[in-house]
């Protein structure tokens, strides 16, 4: 008798668990590939761009860079309001806590 007849649920588990395994590891490749695909196109298209093209492209990025920066400066401003005696709710309102 062969040690693999003994065990059908220990050679079930591991082909099972192999099998998950090279799924998993050809789709985390497959997305790194892609995305390092994806980032050749993208330098390719900035340099065939014309110069109105690009400045449209950093004004888009600088525009999002902008309603970031406001997002981050309220959440500062809230978290000092907070740090001065407010409740959470109080300083997003931005008023005084009263004691």
């Amino acid at each position: 008798m062969s040690v693999a007849y003994h065990y059908p649920k220990a050679r079930r588990v591991v082909l099972t668990a192999s099998v998950a395994a090279i799924t998993a590891t050809g789709a985390w490749y497959g997305a790194g590939l892609k995305a390092h695909q994806e980032r050749k196109q993208e330098v390719v298209a900035i340099r065939e761009a014309t110069t109105a093209e690009r400045i449209a492209m950093l004004e888009s990025t600088r525009g999002q860079l902008i309603a970031k920066k406001i997002g981050l400066e309220r959440k500062i401003e809230e978290l000092e309001r907070r740090r001065g005696g407010m409740s959470r709710k109080e300083a997003g309102r931005g008023s005084e806590r009263r004691r």
